[in-house]
């Protein structure tokens, strides 16, 4: 054990790059980092139990503010004890403040500077919500991990756009930071600043003052990527960013699940991730493979009787051949869709995995390089 709650320390560093290990404490459970985190938006990763989920290896699950707010409701959720006891989970868990959410909704969402306003997806009520509200809602909730409610700016969007989104996400975590009280989870902030690097340091630099005022966040995560820019601008930015932000704490980059991408932010100092992407493109026909992305339901794999990943050894590849999980796609049976979701959430997880061990071992960049010199690496 790391000793008290949400203590973080790096265990080792790569002689090259700047990927590190590191070992996270929480009430719900250790997390060795790095590490990925499959989302249960709806306090449920899609297709999938708490059960296999935990054979899997998962160390942390995602669930959403924004989602939960609206149904059930946080205090349902309460009242049943908190998210785990609701959802069945005994391992850690993190909720997002479902500000990128609220600001993908752009027709119906109003910001200020004291909050947000919005309509329901469901039933199109309005609602509102401050930093303050947002984090009663997420204490409610009670993960282990929570994170600030933000500004997420979109791409492209103009400077002074972003810029704004910066000065208020700061003054929101300060406010967040005031109105969070809850010793067992622990609260991160967020980066903004979209492209710009000045303006991403200008966001680091209000969140370190902000805790000199207000105290310590446990962690940051970096936002307003993955939003739709080329992923070679973002890898660049995370270069500039990540030895601006504190060495003892996690950094997570949000929403990025690319594995190609993955490794090369690992190599920039990237602790966690987490991406609706193995999931939702699993339930399309859609299996990650050390060969690349592979649409299950071209017609080459009828009567492939091979393992849908020759290098992969889930319960998937070792007991199913290419020709039945085709089958199933195509029927659209929902053993298709459950069985390359398990797949595909354990070719990150493995990764992942992987790449803390060669860490581990200082051998991380030859990882690497071993994976960029592979045919899945430019299929990602």
């Amino acid at each position: 054990m790391t000793g008290k709650p949400f203590a973080y320390r790096v265990v080792a560093k790569d002689r090259v790059s700047s990927a590190r290990a590191g070992v996270l404490d929480t009430p719900h459970g250790l997390v060795e980092t790095p590490t990925f985190m499959p989302v249960g938006t709806r306090a449920s990763v899609k297709a999938l139990t708490q059960s296999q989920l935990n054979q899997l290896g998962t160390q942390v699950v995602l669930a959403n503010a924004y989602h939960l707010y609206l149904r059930p409701g946080a205090p349902v959720i309460a009242d049943a004890g908190g998210l785990h006891h609701f959802m069945g989970r005994q391992g850690p868990i993190l909720t997002d403040s479902g500000g990128f959410q609220v600001f993908s909704l752009k027709k119906t969402v109003r910001s200020d500077d004291e909050g947000i306003s919005f309509k329901s997806i469901l039933d199109g009520s309005a609602h509102r919500w401050t930093p303050e509200d947002n984090m009663h809602i997420q204490e409610r909730l009670g993960a282990d991990i929570i994170m600030q409610l933000d500004v997420c700016s979109p791409y492209p969007a103009k400077r002074d756009e972003v810029a704004v989104a910066v000065e208020r996400s700061a003054a929101w975590a300060g406010r967040c930071r005031q109105a969070h009280t809850t010793q067992d989870q622990a609260l991160f902030a967020i980066v903004q600043g979209g492209v710009f690097d000045d303006l991403r340091s200008r966001s680091v630099a209000a969140l370190l003052e902000i805790e000199e005022r207000f105290g310590r966040f446990e962690g940051f995560g970096i936002g307003g990527y993955s939003v739709g820019e080329p992923h070679r601008i973002m890898l660049k930015g995370l270069a500039v960013l990540l030895p601006k932000l504190p060495q003892d704490r996690p950094r997570y980059l949000m929403g990025v699940g690319n594995p190609t991408s993955i490794l090369l932010a690992i190599g920039h100092g990237v602790d966690m991730f987490d991406s609706v992407l193995p999931t939702r493109t699993a339930r399309m026909g859609t299996a990650f493979s050390h060969a690349g992305r592979l649409n299950m339901r071209n017609s080459c794999f009828a009567t492939d009787y091979g393992p849908l990943d020759a290098q992969c050894n889930c319960e998937v590849c070792t007991s199913y051949s290419r020709a039945y999980l085709r089958h199933l796609i195509v029927s659209k049976e929902i053993a298709g869709a459950v069985l390359l979701s398990i797949h595909n959430l354990h070719f990150l997880l493995d990764l992942t995995r992987r790449a803390r061990a060669a860490v581990l071992r200082g051998g991380f960049a030859a990882f690497l390089s071993q994976w960029l010199d592979s045919p899945a690496a430019h299929d990602y």
